[in-house]
């Protein structure tokens, strides 16, 4: 079970009693900003929830599954995640 950009724009318009397109455009503002920042290398933090930061992936082989070949993957950066303490201790007592 996943929750879409849409719901979560809906929900926010519905708590601020916000149209939608105002919503869904600071949400957009929000998220390029913050690929803006992890694209530079900074690192994001949102304190109660937690903070993205990248990370580097060596480059490595690897079989493919379907053909057996092996295949060579290059060096590649990704998205790593932090959950904040707060946010750990609601999952744990099952309040997330």
């Amino acid at each position: 079970m996943s929750m879409l950009k849409k719901e979560l724009v809906d929900k926010i318009s519905d708590n601020l009693a916000l149209h939608k397109q105002d919503v869904n455009v600071a949400v957009d503002i929000i998220l390029d900003s913050m690929a803006e920042a992890l694209a530079e290398g900074r690192r994001v933090e949102l304190r109660g929830f937690g903070s993205f930061s990248t990370r580097n992936r060596k480059a490595r082989q690897t079989k493919n599954p379907r053909t057996g070949v092996m295949m060579d993957i290059g060096e590649r950066k990704t998205i790593h995640f932090t959950m904040s303490k707060s946010l750990k201790e609601a999952l744990i007592n099952g309040k997330g």
